[in-house]
């Protein structure tokens, strides 16, 4: 079996030098290393990757922990961690909660046992204590969402402000009588989600009804089945905000199964940007997060703390945008709501 003493007789070194090109190419003069490669090279040496691990205490592993792998808004973000990841020598090992609290904090465990070097964490929902307990031993970085009065290195979009643009979107083509199909409020995006779209309507002097306001779970289907309910109302919303796509998509189902059209009968606006919102029929008016800038934001902040560099701003607010679709129109004089 070919050893470090073998490339470092070959290329006419130390050990110690070939052991620097391997971990610390930078501290080794680019002749010398370009020497050792080639002998690595010629004689197929594997170095033993678990061995210096040990030696470092280190596993070249990061933890990404996700509440539900079959939102598709999740596999923009995970593809921005891995890309960072992978360019930094690291490997991403996923958790995937189902949305469940206890299996959430269970991940925690894969760092206590060292498992992992540092952990991203997509969701917040398990006790916030237990978090900054983690947080405090181990490299940690939340993403997407955040935890109220932490000091966490987070990375997000204000999805308050997010969600008021698009609800005065929908104001500024005329409607007033607009629906909000919210997500779980247990999960802090969904209640800024919820309190931007107050704030838009407080702010243009409509009243809410209590009815118009549902509680969904971010599926296409609680969107189906919490506009079939707006479709009980003596008179249905003439447009919507859903706190997600899955769910904005959703609702255009429900609409177009009870004969109307979207967006002449009834507009439609959502929150996400996933990718088949742009080629769904009608195609998605929504709020675009940079899912994949977030995850590569996230891991860069991850690897600063890992290498113990200087983290210069710990909250860092990406820039959402509105994207103008075919789901939402002006309100017209065609408009019939008495249901």
């Amino acid at each position: 079996m070919v050893g470090i003493v073998d490339v470092a007789k070959k290329a006419n070194v130390s050990t110690a030098t070939v052991s620097r090109v391997l971990s610390r190419p930078e501290a080794v003069a680019e002749k010398t290393a370009q020497k050792v490669l080639k002998a690595i090279e010629v004689l197929n040496y594997q170095p033993n990757v678990l061995a210096r691990q040990l030696r470092r205490l280190e596993t070249k592993t990061i933890l990404v922990v996700v509440p539900d792998i079959t939102n598709p808004f999740f596999s923009k973000v995970l593809r921005g961690i891995e890309s960072v990841a992978v360019a930094k020598g690291y490997q991403v090992l996923l958790g995937d909660t189902g949305n469940d609290v206890d299996r959430e904090s269970s991940y925690l465990n894969i760092l206590q046992q060292k498992k992992a070097d540092g952990m991203v964490l997509l969701t917040a929902r398990m006790e916030p204590r237990a978090v900054e307990e983690i947080a405090r031993e181990f490299p940690v970085v939340l993403a997407c969402e955040y935890i109220e009065g932490s000091s966490l290195p987070t990375v997000s979009i204000d999805n308050i402000s997010g969600a008021r643009r698009a609800t005065e979107y929908l104001i500024g083509l005329g409607h007033q009588r607009i629906g909000c199909i919210s997500g779980p409020l247990d999960v802090v995006l969904s209640k800024d989600r919820l309190k931007g779209f107050y704030q838009a309507m407080a702010r243009n002097s409509i009243t809410v009804e209590p009815v118009l306001v549902q509680e969904g779970n971010f599926t296409f289907e609680s969107g189906f089945n919490l506009m079939m309910k707006f479709f009980a109302l003596n008179k249905l919303p003439t447009a919507v905000f859903a706190a997600n796509d899955e769910m904005a998509i959703g609702a255009i189902k429900a609409i177009k199964s009870k004969g109307l059209n979207v967006p002449e009968d009834v507009s439609v606006i959502g929150f996400d940007d996933l990718k088949f919102s742009a080629i769904f029929e009608p195609s998605l008016t929504t709020i675009a997060q940079p899912a994949f800038k977030i995850g590569e934001t996230a891991m860069e902040l991850l690897m600063k703390l890992i290498n113990k560099e200087e983290v210069m701003q710990e909250q860092i607010i990406l820039e959402d945008t509105l994207i103008e679709r075919e789901s939402s129109a002006r309100l017209g004089k065609n408009f019939s709501h008495g249901m």
